[in-house]
């Protein structure tokens, strides 16, 4: 493990410039840099620059928008916009737009940062599990938040014991079930893009130790498949964790069930 560990001039340069400034304040608080570690490690500082590079690219975009002569790039980000809202309406109905800048910015964080280990002198950020545990405790407080803020916290948490189309009698056991079923979600969320992403990672290494240049390629081609279909799955399953929790009509049953095979099937994948 400690021959495929890159040093990455990008976090040393951050370090270099920042780490003077931060090492006093986080030593008053009782935080060292490790020997041979960075103070500030690899997988904080590639987050912050897909924030950063998503912000400055928002803003760039904002301010060459334009309805009556879009550009290539404003069609295609309409696009995947547009192809999110149409699952939010799907699965939770109208108000389910309303989730769309939380939703979207983790899916947009998450897909550029399973590519960005692709990128030479970067590395995924969502390979390291600190990374990817930050995502999914993220949605997991979110739709709980908007399960309070929809239903009350009293019918929120009555779900929780009677969940709808649950017999009322299997209330000892549901109430059991259904908080240890809800904080799997975390460690689902979490193992899953973070396995996926570092076994990609690892094995893209170990062919480039092996055989460089042209071995490795087959695998960054797959890459490129399976980290869009990560993100595609985490979106997908943040997007059914909201319905479950905040989509809820008058008669306690879920708004935005899938009805149809191929919305069956979605699920279906998304849980596998």
């Amino acid at each position: 493990m400690g021959n495929l560990e890159q040093k990455h001039l990008v976090v040393q340069w951050v370090n270099d410039l920042l780490g003077p400034v931060l090492g006093p304040i986080l030593a008053r608080v009782g935080i060292h840099a490790q020997p041979g570690q960075e103070l500030i490690p690899d997988y904080l500082v590639m987050s912050l620059l897909i924030v950063l590079a998503w912000a400055v690219l928002g803003l760039f975009l904002r301010s060459r928008l334009s309805v009556a002569n879009p550009s290539r790039f404003q069609i295609v980000m309409e696009d995947l916009v547009s192809a999110l809202v149409g699952l939010l309406d799907e699965w939770i109905g109208p108000r389910g737009r309303s989730f769309l800048p939380l939703v979207g910015a983790l899916g947009a964080f998450i897909l550029v940062g399973n590519y960005a280990g692709l990128v030479p002198g970067l590395m995924a950020p969502t390979s390291n599990m600190n990374v990817t545990a930050g995502c999914a405790i993220t949605i997991w407080i979110y739709y709980h938040v908007q399960g309070v803020r929809h239903q009350g916290l009293f019918s929120y948490l009555k779900h929780f014991a009677v969940p709808p189309g649950v017999p009322w009698w299997l209330f000892p056991i549901m109430i059991i079930i259904e908080p240890i079923s809800h904080a799997a979600r975390v460690l689902s969320l979490t193992l899953r893009l973070f396995g996926n992403i570092f076994g990609e990672e690892m094995v893209i290494a170990i062919l480039g130790m092996l055989a460089p240049f042209f071995i490795p390629l087959p695998m960054m081609v797959m890459a490129l498949i399976t980290g869009a279909l990560q993100a595609f799955i985490f979106v997908l399953l943040s997007i059914i964790y909201l319905q479950g929790a905040a989509a809820v009509d008058s008669h306690d049953e879920p708004v935005g069930e899938p009805h149809t095979p191929h919305e069956t099937q979605w699920a279906a994948a998304a849980g596998a």
